[in-house]
């Protein structure tokens, strides 16, 4: 088994258009479960760097329904990665291993998970400045951990977490 290894790539305008692919796909398949969905990630980011794997979260009612999406899913060449770890999320991937295509996050509409990954992209999308610092740290991390994928992420963990604080203390103002 290949071990993952992180490569960034530049932004791709076709990541976009992977996006709304992969969409209606899950959209189909999933015919009247699917409350929203939403591509989420370095890629959903114009101009931004990122691995080349088009993150995509579904919201859905309840956590407990989403078994049932294993078999339909797999059809359209998603596969179910049971991670005990996650408790308020399901994964799914799609391509071969260590080098998938797509990631396919499943939760509760409006649970924490669903509003964090949201509050985080929209912010970037509207603070360039942010978004070029998350490339720096991206592209550093990416040179130090480039066959240790799990540390790239878990090191990414305090810069998301802070603009996900910024995110929600901009919101309250506006509130």
């Amino acid at each position: 088994m290949t071990e993952p290894v992180v490569i960034l790539s530049d932004y791709n305008p076709i990541w976009e258009e992977q996006f709304d692919y992969e969409k209606e796909r899950i959209l189909n398949i999933l015919r009247g479960k699917v409350i929203g969905i939403e591509h989420i990630g370095s890629t959903s980011i114009k101009g931004l760097v990122a691995k080349p794997i088009i993150d995509i979260i579904v919201g859905v009612h309840y956590l407990d329904e989403v078994s049932n999406f294993i078999n339909p899913l797999s059809a359209i060449e998603y596969e179910y990665v049971p991670k005990p770890e996650l408790k308020d999320r399901r994964f799914f991937r799609k391509g071969l291993w260590a080098q998938g295509t797509c990631h396919l996050h499943i939760c509760e509409i409006n649970s924490s998970e669903w509003i964090e990954k949201l509050l985080f992209r929209n912010y970037l999308r509207l603070h360039p400045k942010v978004a070029d610092e998350y490339v720096l740290l991206k592209k550093e991390l990416a040179l130090k951990y480039k066959f240790d994928r799990p540390a790239y992420t878990k090191e990414k963990e305090p810069f998301i977490k802070n603009v996900i604080d910024k995110a929600r203390k901009d919101l309250k103002l506006w509130n």
